[in-house]
């Protein structure tokens, strides 16, 4: 798109091209995973990541991350694995925030050891921390913010000025916050990350990854990725170009059904924690406000009850593994996401077994709290 627009017209708009055969006004999926060389400037081919509908979905991706280009991927772990491996090599290494996602956490600590790549593992959100671990080596640093499970922030700005004080390149997984909510590149990050399967796909219904960043640094994870095969199909391409108009208004409605529901956890008497980035009790909720422009649809609480029979006795929020859907879901991450990780570091990271996260959907609010009270209160 030549001109600027919000990120709302961008959802819509950007990178999509309309049927000129049919006339249609949305992207036609192409199903070849055959095309003709002659006469072309680019040979197409799916695992090239340049088919018609790779290039439309990515295109809308990159514009509203404000990035000069994007991939999309079979899954979130396989943009992140991508990205990882087409930068880092034998004898280099890394800096990761602790507190991650429990597959990139579980990534990392069974599989860049075996390649001869090292790795430190931060506890701390202070960017001084990440300063004392760098090393002559050190070739990148890896965070996440708001966090998976705990919401915590991390000052975006201030890791990526670090970083480039010392040439080291920096990679965000923004998936909690979604591009609505915050854009990383504009804050100095190289590379972003998303689970697509989540916000960006928005219905529970796709398995996705993306990541994008300069052309530059685009070429190189892309010359990496035509080998590691994690490419995704026409059909999916356009179902998340379907999904990624509704964008901006899925998240904002999460937006506002999150912080409600977290005042009413905040003063439930059978909750002893909440953690919101919109809360003003929350340790980052000054610099959540200040890099970014909503507080997203997750939050995570902890019960004094048994956690299990309080998620059974909800009616209307499912029990569910992912998130980021229109429909409200919860998990126990200490069963799911954080399962492969040993007891000692899931303490170490504060993950208890009556800690829950909630992916806050696009439902009436208020049914959603009506649903939360009962089953607290032991309703059914």
């Amino acid at each position: 798109m030549n001109q600027p627009t919000s990120q709302a017209t961008t959802c819509v708009h950007a990178g999509s091209q309309k049927d000129t055969t049919a006339k249609g006004v949305n992207t036609p999926i192409f199903t070849s995973s055959a095309y003709d060389y002659l006469d072309v400037d680019v040979h197409a081919y799916p695992r090239y990541f340049n088919t018609i509908n790779q290039q439309v979905v990515s295109d809308k991706i990159a514009a509203l991350e404000k990035g000069e280009k994007a991939m999309v991927f079979s899954s979130g772990m396989a943009a992140i694995t991508t990205a990882l491996f087409s930068i880092l090599k034998t004898g280099d290494h890394a800096i990761f925030q602790n507190d991650l996602y429990g597959g990139t956490h579980h990534a990392v600590t069974n599989e860049l050891s075996r390649f001869g790549i090292k790795y430190t593992l931060i506890n701390s959100l202070s960017a001084e921390e990440f300063e004392k671990a760098i090393l002559p080596n050190t070739k990148l640093i890896f965070i996440e913010t708001p966090s998976n499970p705990l919401l915590k922030i991390i000052d975006i700005s201030a890791i990526s000025a670090l970083a480039k004080s010392n040439s080291i390149l920096t990679l965000i997984d923004n998936t909690f916050a979604s591009p609505i909510n915050q854009n990383p590149l504009e804050l100095g990050i190289d590379i972003v990350l998303h689970s697509g399967t989540k916000y960006l796909g928005g219905h529970s219904d796709l398995c996705c990854g993306a990541v994008i960043s300069s052309e530059e640094i685009m070429h190189k994870i892309w010359s990496s990725a035509i080998h590691f095969g994690g490419s995704l199909d026409a059909q999916s391409c356009y179902l998340l170009e379907r999904s990624i108009k509704t964008l901006s208004i899925r998240v904002k409605q999460q937006n506002s059904n999150a912080l409600a529901i977290s005042k009413f956890l905040e003063s439930h008497k059978k909750i002893s924690n909440v953690y919101y980035p919109g809360l003003s009790t929350h340790p980052q909720h000054h610099l959540a406000s200040r890099q970014m422009s909503g507080y997203g649809g997750m939050l995570s609480f902890e019960v004094t009850t048994d956690p299990d029979v309080f998620v059974k006795k909800l009616k209307l929020i499912a029990p569910a593994m992912s998130l980021g859907g229109v429909e409200s879901t919860i998990t126990s991450p200490a069963q799911t996401s954080h399962s492969k990780i040993s007891e000692e570091e899931k303490e170490k990271a504060g993950i208890s077994n009556y800690l829950l996260r909630l992916s806050v959907g696009i439902e009436d609010a208020d049914d959603l709290i009506n649903d939360l009270d009962l089953a607290l209160n032991g309703n059914t």
